[in-house]
């Protein structure tokens, strides 16, 4: 897959897929949106492909919407424009696939809400985290981040536009790890390596039940979960895992 202004590598089981307009610190523009949507959409169709990294490079992640790009839209073309947003977020949200968010540097804006819209966050300890749309008199992505962090601070976040930094971030649990920054890329792959050696099916089925369970009382969500497992348990595959696992059991007993 060839792009303007992203790359995209593949490695055994998994692909790395990163921002790339280092003049505009990956200012999302239409074009990157757009290719965003389509390289997801091919990457979630590709059986090689089990885990997907996106990231911004060493020094930011996106320092949020193309403003330039936006100040020049014409009235006629602020519904599409914003329907282009919805799309490009709900194609990566709804990946079947997980998602891992590699944050170095700063996510603002519509970069912080990119990174919501992740699975898994690894920041680098340099990362900023800040939604200052308030302050330009317009509303940020709420939902996913009171998804990750809950109600109270989800407002705080976006209501005052404070950045907050990486330790902060993994404190209130909106991230799943920091590292130094010579190690965040190194700390991806192997947690991608990881994630891609999992059933791509018993993945899927965990993002699913993440988003419907939340919504149910609890006596439908353990029905959910539970028909879930019966359903993978039914697969012939299950019996694979299940030995590889036993037998690893034994080899550590032996150790």
């Amino acid at each position: 897959m060839v792009f303007r202004t992203i790359l995209v590598e593949k490695k055994t089981g998994y692909a790395i897929v990163t921002l790339h307009r280092p003049g505009e610190m990956n200012a999302l523009s239409r074009e990157m949106r757009k290719e965003l949507e389509d390289c997801f959409t091919s990457l979630e169709e590709d059986r090689e492909v089990r885990v997907i990294i996106l990231t911004g490079g060493d020094y930011f992640f996106s320092a949020g919407m193309d403003l330039k790009e936006m100040s020049s839209i014409p009235d006629m073309e602020v519904k599409e424009y914003f329907h282009s947003i919805t799309r490009y977020l709900k194609k990566i949200y709804g990946c079947k696939k997980p998602v891992i968010a590699v944050v170095g540097g700063i996510a603002l804006g519509g970069g912080f809400n990119l990174v919501t819209v992740c699975d898994l966050i690894i920041a680098s300890e340099s990362a900023i985290f800040g939604h200052p749309e308030l302050k330009f008199g317009i509303n940020p992505l709420f939902d996913p981040l009171r998804q990750i962090i809950g109600m109270s601070k989800a407002k705080e976040l976006t209501m005052l536009g404070e950045p907050i930094g990486a330790r902060e971030a993994l404190r209130i649990g909106l991230v799943n790890k920091v590292a130094p920054p010579e190690k965040l890329m190194a700390e991806a792959e192997s947690m991608a390596g990881e994630l891609a050696k999992r059933s791509p099916e018993a993945i899927e089925a965990v993002k699913r039940i993440s988003d419907i369970v939340p919504l149910l009382d609890k006596n439908s969500a353990l029905d959910i979960e539970i028909e879930m497992e019966a359903l993978l348990f039914s697969r012939t595959e299950r019996k694979e895992h299940m030995h590889e696992f036993m037998e690893s059991l034994k080899n550590r007993k032996k150790k």
